[in-house]
This record gives C-alpha cells, sequence and structure tokens, in this order.
C-alpha cells in the first residue's frame, strides 16, 4: 500500500478539494466544479444557505445527490424537501432548479452526455425554462 503522503495519480479526485475541477458560478451563492469526461459529467455544486438556483433546462439526462445539507428540489410542477442521502433523476429537456432554506448544501451532479458549456470555466446554469 502506497505510503500516505504519497501523491494523487491524475485520475484520483477528491471532493474536498476546491482546487481541482473547472469552476463555475452558476448563480447567486451556487458554485460548482466540473469534472468531464468523454460520456459522463459530473459537476460538485456548493449552495449557500438562503440561495436558489434558476429554473432550467436542457436536452442532457441529469442525476442529482444531495451529499451535505439539505434543500428543495424543483422539476416539472413539483417541489420535494431533500435531506443527505436523497438523490433524483431528471429527464433531458425537464424544467427543474434548487433552493436552500437555513443549511447549506452540497450536491453531486451526474450528466449525460457531457454539457459542453461546462467543460469551460464561465457562469449560468444553462438554458432557462419556458414558461408554461
Amino acid at each position: 500500500m502506497p505510503a500516505a503522503d504519497t501523491p494523487a495519480p491524475a485520475w484520483v479526485y477528491n471532493l474536498a478539494d476546491a482546487a481541482q475541477g473547472i469552476r463555475r458560478k452558476l448563480g447567486e451563492g451556487i458554485t460548482t466544479r466540473i469534472f468531464p469526461g468523454e460520456h459522463v459529467m459530473l459537476s460538485v455544486v456548493r449552495i449557500a444557505p438562503h440561495s436558489s438556483g434558476t429554473v432550467h433546462s436542457h436536452p442532457n439526462e441529469q442525476w442529482g445527490v444531495l451529499l451535505e445539507g439539505e434543500c428543495v428540489r424543483l422539476q416539472g410542477s413539483e417541489e420535494h424537501a431533500m435531506k443527505a442521502g436523497d438523490f433524483w433523476h431528471t429527464p433531458g429537456g425537464t424544467p427543474h432548479g434548487i433552493r436552500t432554506g437555513a443549511l447549506a448544501a452540497t450536491v453531486l451532479d451526474i450528466f449525460s452526455p457531457p454539457r459542453e458549456e461546462y467543460r469551460k470555466a464561465d457562469e449560468g446554469f444553462g438554458v432557462p425554462a419556458k414558461a408554461h
């Protein structure tokens, strides 16, 4: 077994290492670090207390896992309170968003295929959802 102080290979990442990934500001109080692959993309999203993400949609399938904290997940016309350990599926083209109350939240989002606009540092969620 390698020593604990041995540097990790380039294919090993850590959720707590803020220096890793492509940084993106999604909105006020919402930041992410992106880890793109060939067919799948991971996004480690940190959401400050009392923050709200823009309801948006994109053609990519998305799964999300609430790693820490609490949030309200908005999807289509539904809202659902989430706690750490909950996860969800969002088909491509489905309007969705998220908001926090008094507690911050950390979410791991998984996209397939990868979102091309997230392959570089920038701002924004993507395409706003159309009003129904």
